[in-house]
């Protein structure tokens, strides 16, 4: 089949790595990846193509969309627009996969909307819609406006919606009061999340040099854009006393992190840490390690269960997402919250020495077998089953 993947990172890459996982899952397919973002690099599979559109992302206070230099958002909106139905005209697809829409991204409202329709009204080829949405939906504002115009789009528009989790661990109605008005089907895919490769954790500790008596730590903070107190805290707490001998620090702050605060970063990193911008093997560095500190996204958390990495998390503070995913995780016993009170780096030092014996977290706590999941759907998907939508 050929199969068409829409989506949008406007803050982390949380959501391109796990919507680039689940097309390279569907290598049984001719895939197509629509992004939109800052560009991100990554090694794409031979069956999966980028086609990317002018980039947009989110003003530093959350609250508009912004293009680059010399253009205005609703201009590249158009644009990006016009592209999309010519894409999809030239090209049909037997199914559209758009990530997180509509039960986010509303900001672009603007060009999924016009694409939705035409297909309805029959302007282009017919084909399946659906919706890829992790497990945890942010807070809106005007929840029974939200929850209307979403019930609505799916209803008029979409054929499925896959919901990356388990249901044993979380629910979509946790965090959405009307699910039993959805009227098209809920799939629970697992939690998606690549596993680490066979002997990872040896050969990456081999290549750093880490003897046997040492331990590894790993601070992340995922795209970068938010994190900074937490990789700082890290780095200072190297620093300090309670870090056992033998303990060393790589910090991955992410693409994102603006250069000053990158610089910064790595001139207050002592003998003990080294700081980077990226891995392109970050779920092996997880393996090798035998702490993680990081923040607590979709991902990075997926990982750590993935990898069975002891970790420390520090929640992001502006909606509900991360902290109602970490407390359950820590529940379960699979990691440690931190609060901003644990940031100090003395006590950040005393939680990472306290760590650091702990056993790996045990396998299975949660389904993370998302990606095959969704492929195995896909696979049984037929264009037929398309449902049958009248013109508007």
């Amino acid at each position: 089949m050929n199969i068409v993947v829409y989506w949008q990172h406007v803050l982390g890459v949380g959501h391109f790595f796990r919507t680039l996982e689940i097309c390279r899952a569907l290598d049984r397919h001719r895939v197509r990846l629509i992004s939109g973002g800052p560009p991100l690099e990554a090694h794409l599979p031979p069956h999966v193509a980028e086609v990317r559109l002018p980039a947009l992302h989110m003003d530093p206070e959350f609250k508009a969309l912004r293009a680059e230099p010399g253009s205005d958002a609703a201009t590249v909106l158009r644009e990006r627009r016009d592209r999309l139905l010519a894409l999809l005209a030239a090209e049909p697809a037997d199914l559209f996969i758009v990530e997180l829409y509509p039960f986010g991204r509303k900001a672009f409202r603007a060009e999924i909307d016009p694409l939705l329709e035409a297909m309805r009204a029959g302007r282009l080829p017919p084909c399946g819609v659906v919706c890829s949405v992790r497990d945890i939906l942010v807070e809106k504002g005007d929840v029974r406006a939200y929850e209307s115009r979403v019930v609505s789009t799916l209803s008029r528009f979409f054929d499925a919606v896959l919901i990356h989790a388990d249901p044993a661990f979380v629910r979509l109605q946790e965090t959405f009061g009307r699910v039993a008005e959805i009227d098209v089907p809920l799939v629970y895919t697992g939690f998606v999340t690549p596993a680490p490769s066979p002997g990872a954790r040896q050969r990456v500790r081999a290549e750093l040099g880490v003897g046997p008596g040492e331990r590894l730590v790993v601070a992340s903070a995922g795209g970068g854009s938010v994190g900074m107190p937490l990789l700082e805290a890290a780095v200072r707490a190297f620093e300090q006393p309670g870090i056992p001998p033998g303990a060393r620090l790589l910090v991955f702050t992410g693409p994102f992190l603006p250069e000053p605060e990158f610089g910064r970063l790595r001139a207050l990193a002592g003998a003990r840490a080294q700081v980077e911008r990226f891995s392109s093997d970050f779920l092996s560095l997880l393996a090798a390690a035998d702490l993680s500190i990081s923040m607590a996204g979709y991902n990075t958390t997926m990982n750590l269960l993935a990898a069975r990495v002891p970790a420390l998390v520090w929640p992001f503070a502006q909606n509900r997402e991360q902290r109602m995913r970490s407390d359950r995780l820590a529940a379960r016993g699979a990691l440690r919250v931190l609060s901003d009170a644990d940031l100090d780096p003395a006590r950040l030092a005393g939680l990472v020495g306290g760590q650091l014996p702990a056993p790996r977290p045990p396998a299975g706590l949660v389904d993370l077998g998302g990606a095959a999941a969704v492929a195995a759907w896909v696979d049984g998907w037929r264009p037929e089953r398309a449902r049958t939508r009248r013109p508007a």
